[in-house]
């Protein structure tokens, strides 16, 4: 029996709005007819999902794709693709305010078209959904279900009364929003990461809960953007899991940006008085009270597990940190495979695609790769940048691993000066006595561009010494790596040299 899922309707309304709904769920669109077994079914058409489906229907498989709102997940559709987009254009404004910097004149009465920056995201969103549209993924041999799925035994999966028989199976579904619960929250209205882009009016006043890497990231956006924002975060520094400095430059930008930053608040109530939201706050037992506009939540990630009858499927799982896997992603059921946010503890777009892949190969083809084997960097996009790949120093000591860092900042290297971008640094950390690249940070404004190169290496097995002696193009601020490879190749010869200068000289002195 074919089933036609029900039309979707989107908040906003538009020619690209129209475009992304042709392509991530099509109206009208009508599901296929079930085949008699897929060798994979996937549950989720997030990052992962769609790798996954991709690379199974190349090697020949019979692949089922399932999907319950939009194709794309929560990564093109409400997650890093609108939120670069924006952070773009909230940089071209911040650019322009700091013309003097870079030799111009700053532009007479620059006034933000906030609904020409939003139109921007939904026009640059619903482009990049042409690559995984459904059609494309029809045409790739991908069968693709949109409804709702959910596991009513160990090797079937119920879709709105069409049973999908499979040989392995892969969850996908990611991961939701965690709103906070606060009381009156619910009532005054909120926005999260899923709504903020529907705005188009900005709103004169923000109150961003959470510092998070989103929380700062939006935070600094709309306040380069001219809203009033402020963040109210309950733990004594933002990114706490970033090194210290590194934080203590974003926290600096975001002053700087005009955010007001509130640290070790928590909010603890929120009630609505003359169309304003009002938030009492308690900071070491001080009350206070924030009034905003528009109050933004839901930064932080849980699972998308609920609803998918785990149960059914003998598939453990934690409503809090998801689904169980070991390091070859297979659940508690041995033909049930997750990936991606639904299972990692980093909810990165790149590691979900990543995953996924590794389920392919272990699944299909009885391979035997780890999750443990990935080198994973990850970057928060607030300017500077916050780029990290490889443990930090406090991990190394953790594991008793002696560790030695080398730092370049950002105001010793040429094209930093020349572009005006000197806020940052690169730390590189070696285990001492070696080149061996344990771990990097990188604080930039392209900070995430920067940190693939010294992935790279860390892949590859490349050690500081063979970095330091790879010709860079001058100038580039990518430089600031090769000076930290030069230093550590120093350090490691410095030693040696000296012994050798004395056994040269003196002897020609004595000559």
């Amino acid at each position: 029996m074919h089933q036609v899922p029900p039309a979707l309707q989107l908040p906003v309304q538009g020619r690209h709005d129209d475009e992304l709904r042709d392509n991530a769920r099509p109206p009208g669109w009508t599901n296929p007819r079930p085949r008699p077994h897929y060798h994979l079914v996937v549950v989720g058409s997030g990052p992962a999902g769609l790798a996954a489906a991709r690379s199974a229907a190349a090697l020949g498989a019979r692949v089922a794709l399932v999907e319950s709102h939009l194709l794309g997940g929560d990564s093109l559709n409400y997650g890093s693709v609108p939120s670069k987009t924006l952070i773009r254009t909230a940089r071209l404004y911040a650019d322009m305010r700091n013309a003097p910097n870079f030799g111009a004149r700053c532009p007479d009465n620059i006034q933000v078209d906030f609904a020409m920056a939003m139109e921007r995201v939904r026009r640059i969103r619903s482009r990049i959904s042409r690559r995984e549209s459904a059609a494309r993924l029809g045409a790739a041999g991908i069968d693709l279900f949109f409804g709702t799925g959910r596991f009513t035994g160990g090797d079937t999966l119920d879709v709105d009364g069409s049973r999908l028989r499979f040989g392995k199976a892969l969850i996908a579904t990611g991961s939701r929003s965690m709103v906070a619960t606060i009381p009156g929250l619910a009532e005054a209205g909120y926005l999260t990461n899923e709504t903020v882009f529907d705005l188009t009016t900005m709103p004169a006043s923000l109150l961003v809960i959470g510092g998070g890497p989103v929380g700062c990231e939006l935070a600094q956006a709309f306040g380069r953007l001219g809203c009033r924002t402020v963040i109210a975060h309950d733990e004594p520094l933002f990114l706490p899991r970033e090194e210290r400095d590194a934080a203590q430059m974003v926290s600096d930008a975001l002053a700087r940006d005009g955010v007001e930053v509130h640290l070790n608040t928590s909010a603890v109530s929120v009630r609505v008085a003359q169309g304003r939201k009002c938030i009492q706050t308690v900071n070491d037992g001080n009350v206070a009270e924030i009034q905003v506009e528009q109050i933004l939540t839901g930064i932080g990630r849980v699972p998308a597990v609920a609803g998918l009858g785990l149960e059914a499927a003998g598939v453990a799982f934690d409503a809090a940190k998801g689904i169980e896997v070991d390091d070859f992603l297979r659940t508690t059921n041995r033909r049930i495979y997750a990936a991606g946010d639904v299972c990692l503890e980093h909810q990165f777009t790149d590691s979900a695609a990543a995953s996924a892949r590794i389920v392919v190969h272990n699944a299909l083809l009885s391979g035997r790769q780890r999750l443990s084997a990935l080198t994973i960097p990850w970057c928060t996009y607030t300017d500077p940048e916050i780029a990290h790949v490889g443990i930090y120093v406090r991990e190394a000591r953790d594991r008793g691993i002696p560790v030695k860092t080398f730092t370049v900042p950002m105001h010793d290297v040429d094209r930093a000066i020349a572009d005006g971008e000197e806020d940052g640094f690169v730390k590189l950390h070696v285990r001492e006595g070696s080149d061996r690249i344990l771990g990097a940070t990188v604080v930039a404004r392209h900070a995430g561009e920067m940190i693939n190169g010294i992935s790279l290496a860390m892949v590859a097995g490349v050690g500081l010494d063979t970095v330091a002696r790879v010709i860079h193009a001058y100038p580039t601020q990518a430089e600031a790596i090769r000076t930290a490879a030069i230093n550590c190749a120093r350090s490691r010869r410095l030693p040696l040299l000296d012994w050798l200068r004395r056994a040269w000289f003196g002897g020609s002195l004595r000559r």
